[in-house]
């Protein structure tokens, strides 16, 4: 397991302990997993049967365009010396995770895999998404010279335990949890939405990620990639009011409209992973509720810009 330590790499953590599986964790300490020695090194000593490739170098929009060479030689370390070490150890199977910023910018929805590669992609994160499209051809073209039975899971926006609940850095579900429970603290008569708030979005939570994850471990095997989602978008607006009964706020939702929507629409189709047999169990309130309530125990404060659990 590469990546143990983020939200995914962690889901998928508790995910196998259900399996009765031996689970062996890639630290940071064990290896620096852009070294390519010392990754292969890793793998060599551990010689797991099989590897859930979640490490990666993650951040928003800001650190993507601030620091460009990074996400990008980072990324492409990451995978390419994982991948490389695996097919070098005989990995018996190999799992590597992306983003759905894999796909154009303007791609039809809901999104199909064979989107991939035909148009331009979002600027913003371009570089973490090229690397990741290196890394599912990476992948088939291990596939392909080989024969490795390595596969691509593109998981949507996910959400749960672990997240990240800062203001100025989190996605749209923890940012719209700490506002509503802050706004309900101070009894403030409103929380502020950027834009029109009819935009929809697709949201799958962290737990049902890590299922399918496994799910395909166990029964996929063929070049290309999955997209992992639950098949079902909501508006922001929509989003917004649910957080908010959930949190319990009763305030009014004010719409900052001199912000911009961003895409009307991002939803990733769900079919040829619900053609595995695979269907998500964590409906979106009861995933929200939960969510809530691993924040309230994990008193997550913000101090000084960064989020303290």
């Amino acid at each position: 397991m590469a990546g143990h330590r983020g939200m995914v790499g962690s889901a998928i953590v508790r995910r196998l302990a259900s399996e009765g599986a031996e689970v062996v964790t890639a630290s940071r300490a064990d290896a620096d997993l852009r070294d390519q020695a010392a990754t292969t090194a890793w793998i060599e000593k551990t010689r797991p049967d099989a590897v859930f490739l979640a490490a990666a170098k993650v951040g928003g929009i800001l650190a993507n365009d601030t620091y460009p060479a990074d996400f990008l030689y980072d990324n492409l370390m990451i995978e390419a010396n994982i991948i490389h070490g695996a097919h070098k150890v005989g990995v018996e199977k190999l799992m590597f995770l992306g983003s759905s910023c894999i796909y154009p910018k303007f791609a039809p929805q809901p999104i199909t895999e064979d989107a991939l590669l035909t148009g331009a992609l979002e600027p913003t994160n371009e570089w973490y998404a090229i690397a990741k499209i290196a890394g599912i051809k990476l992948c088939d073209a291990y596939r392909k010279q080989h024969g490795a039975n390595f596969i691509s899971g593109m998981p949507t926006n996910l959400y749960g335990p672990g997240d990240n609940f800062d203001l100025n850095s989190s996605h749209v579900m923890p940012a719209l949890i700490r506002k509503a429970h802050e706004a309900k603290l101070s009894g403030a008569p409103s929380i502020t939405v950027w834009g029109t708030g009819t935009p929809r979005r697709e949201f799958l939570h962290v737990d049902d990620c890590a299922d399918a994850c496994v799910h395909l471990m166990k029964t996929h095997s063929e070049a290309g990639h999955v997209n992992i989602g639950s098949g079902e978008d909501i508006t922001i607006l929509d989003l917004t009011k649910l957080v908010c009964d959930v949190v319990g706020f009763k305030g009014e939702i004010v719409h900052d409209l001199s912000k911009p929507d961003g895409t009307p629409r991002k939803l990733m189709s769900a079919d040829k992973l619900r053609a595995t047999g695979w269907a998500p169990k964590i409906g979106l309130e009861e995933g929200v509720a939960s969510v809530y309530q691993w924040f309230l125990a994990n008193k997550v404060e913000h101090v000084g810009g960064a989020v303290h659990g």
